[in-house]
């Protein structure tokens, strides 16, 4: 059997001898054993990633092209995973039309047979179901390669619902698939997205049940990736928080709302959703009680995290991705959301918007993402006439 097995199951097999006794989660072990491997992430990158996952089980990566989205589910779902099993790694197909990529269908030469498919997504959700107290990853590459909609629906749905995907009519299939799938809780869905002429935008009701965080390099980053660029070392990562994978999923059965500074964070809450109101981009009582979920996992993680950067985080991931329309449309919208990044005396659009070199580190800045990222939107509104979350 050992001989059979590949070069990364062993090195699977290994690190869980190592690392068989059970310990409470610290992200901060995951942040120097990506540093150890060669990966640049900063360490607040690093952490929405997790409580994003830790608030719900799907999260939409997305940004510049190369930025290293699917290096960090790839080492995070390596790092956590038990078994090589536990995951599976899916280029999505720009001919994916429907379900079957990832449900498989029932045979029509032999109806006795239901015919599972290659990217083995249905032995991933069977052996979530088996393993409830260890994580499960599906990692989609490239998911908007075609309309997520068309192939994805099923998904979508029971996030919701609860409900089981109907795979075919009960009783007419004998090959050990059930009739029924349960989509369960421990099984975590990370979407990478590149935004270019070939791939499809999201619609709003994607975007709505997911976390979506952006991917951006600054000339900072950029400097200090040239200086000490080298090889990666991915076998560095491997099963090393195995032991912190049971604890993963008690904290993300956490559905618990924050109760710290509720009111502050419910009154800027309440003028975000004011003006979003106004663009036909308001959010609804899911996404409400998704940021609250949000910002509790963010302080599990990280009690030193002020308020206003937990605030900043959810207006990012939450609230700004459903945003796009035309100058006339946008453009009002978004300076009333950037003056409420604001404190003092500064003008959003002169002191702001206008200004390539505005310090977005300045005291007088409550929210540097989500402020950075509307000025974004404003100058591409300007001069494209249209603007959206979704940057190429």
């Amino acid at each position: 059997l050992e001989e059979k097995l590949t070069d990364k199951q062993q090195d699977f097999k290994a690190s869980i001898k190592i690392n068989s006794r059970q310990i409470d989660f610290d992200i901060k072990n995951f942040k120097d054993d990506c540093k150890s491997a060669g990966l640049v992430y900063t360490d607040k990158l690093i952490t929405r990633f997790v409580s994003s996952l830790l608030t719900k089980p799907f999260i939409i990566l997305t940004g510049l092209s190369g930025s290293g989205k699917t290096k960090l589910a790839q080492a995070y779902v390596q790092w956590i995973c038990q078994e090589e099993s536990h995951y599976r790694i899916i280029p999505v197909g720009a001919d994916w039309t429907n379900r079957e990529p990832l449900l498989g269908y029932p045979n029509a030469l032999k109806p006795e047979e239901y015919v599972k498919p290659d990217s083995g997504v249905i032995d991933l959700i069977l052996q979530a179901n088996s393993n409830p107290e260890l994580p499960h990853f599906l990692i989609l590459d490239e998911m908007n390669l075609s309309h997520v909609e068309r192939y994805f629906a099923d998904f979508l749905s029971v996030m919701e619902s609860n409900e089981e995907i109907p795979l075919y009519a009960e009783g007419t299939v004998d090959n050990g698939v059930p009739s029924k799938l349960k989509v369960p809780a421990n099984l975590f869905i990370i979407g990478t997205v590149n935004i270019d002429e070939t791939t499809n935008m999201f619609s709003p009701k994607v975007l709505d049940r997911a976390n979506t965080i952006e991917f951006r390099i600054n000339n900072n980053e950029m400097k200090g990736f040239l200086g000490t660029a080298n090889d990666l070392n991915m076998k560095a990562l491997l099963g090393k928080g195995v032991n912190m994978s049971k604890n993963f999923i008690s904290l993300s059965n956490n559905k618990s709302f924050t109760t710290k500074d509720r009111d502050e964070i419910n009154k800027i809450l309440l003028n975000f959703f004011g003006e979003l109101q106004k663009t036909g981009a308001e959010f609804g009582y899911r996404s409400a009680t998704e940021i609250l979920r949000l910002i509790n996992q963010l302080d599990t993680l990280n009690n030193k995290i002020s308020t206003s950067e937990k605030i900043d985080i959810a207006i990012m991931q939450k609230l700004l991705p459903k945003l796009h329309g035309s100058r006339r449309k946008l453009s009002p919208i978004l300076e009333t959301l950037g003056s409420f990044c604001l404190t003092g005396d500064l003008k959003v659009v002169k002191d702001v918007f206008d200004k390539d070199d505005f310090d977005y580190s300045n005291d007088k800045v409550l929210y540097p993402l989500s402020l950075e990222k509307i000025a974004r939107m404003y100058k591409g509104a300007v001069d494209n006439g249209f603007a959206s979350y979704a940057e190429a």
